[in-house]
């Protein structure tokens, strides 16, 4: 009897010596964890091999990482942001500036032809800020987690031919003639209105830093449609085809061309935001964009 008391006993005791060191170890990760710095790479450790303290500490550990890691990447963010807004207030402000320098002169000239022509300069450059302002502001709309355009039965051939239409005295001026091949009707889902921006983003593209006319191909395949943008470019273009589609990205080979850097960008989110996806690819001396919806 005084064995079996003496057993119970010691079992008693060992079972309060371990929650004593569960408890002793649990408030010392509760209080690492109240006391540490946001920025410190410390991690828990555990000082004893009780069952189930190494398992808690290597949870918290990795969501101590990746909090580093979350933390790391929105800064990075916020310095990729700052930096493309610096760049976005510098392509605002340098047509602004020559618009004023053309407005004084047109306010001290006497001769009315050559006012004339300041106030034509200054107007071009207001109207290019303008539609840098209007670029951002696709943009930010376009960016809407809730954006979710209304599917239609879309004719894929007889958008790419408004988008063209619409581009025919630039295409004119460089005397080219672009080709669409499509066999067939191909009629897809998407929004009408934001197919036609997609559209529109990808001629202006194609005609702003091309070298030669746009070929687009449509082709239906069972229960998708697949378009392809292709434009020559030069050979020595140093263009990024993963980045293309970044906010305020322009290849080196553009970076004194007309373009706010959103065009694309404006392109791939009204893509996805229409179930669509969109791909490019640097060929030899061209740039192929591809596009890809379920068909109607």
């Amino acid at each position: 009897m005084l064995v079996a008391a003496m057993l119970v006993l010691g079992i008693c005791l060992g079972a309060l010596i371990v929650v004593a060191a569960y408890a002793t170890e649990l408030k010392r990760i509760a209080r690492f964890l109240r006391t540490r710095d946001a920025h410190s790479n410390a991690r828990v450790t555990t000082g004893t091999p009780a069952p189930g303290l190494r398992d808690l500490a290597e949870a918290v550990n990795a969501e101590l990482d990746q909090a580093s890691r979350e933390r790391i990447a929105a800064l990075r963010s916020q310095e990729e942001f700052q930096r493309d807004l610096s760049a976005l207030s510098h392509d605002i402000r340098t047509p602004l500036t020559g618009a004023k320098g053309y407005l004084q002169l047109a306010r001290d000239e006497r001769d009315a032809a050559v006012r004339e022509r300041h106030l034509g300069a200054a107007s071009a450059r207001i109207d290019s800020t303008s539609e840098l302002l209007d670029e951002l502001f696709a943009y930010t709309k376009s960016t809407d987690p809730d954006l979710a355009p209304a599917p239609e039965r879309v004719d894929a051939r007889s958008a790419i031919e408004q988008a063209l239409l619409a581009h025919y005295p630039e295409l004119e001026s460089k005397d080219w003639e672009p080709e669409v091949a499509c066999p067939g009707a191909v009629t897809i889902l998407a929004n009408g209105d934001a197919l036609a921006r997609v559209f529109d983003n990808l001629v202006t593209n194609a005609v702003r830093h091309g070298t030669g006319a746009p070929r687009i191909r449509v082709r239906a395949e069972g229960e998708t449609a697949r378009i392809v943008f292709e434009n020559p470019v030069d050979p020595g273009a140093h263009i990024d085809a993963d980045r293309l589609f970044d906010r305020f990205y322009q290849a080196d080979s553009a970076r004194g061309a007309a373009g706010s850097g959103l065009g694309l960008a404006i392109a791939a989110n009204l893509v996805r935001a229409m179930h669509g996806e969109i791909r490019a690819r640097l060929e030899p001396g061209a740039l192929a964009i591809e596009l890809t919806f379920p068909t109607a």
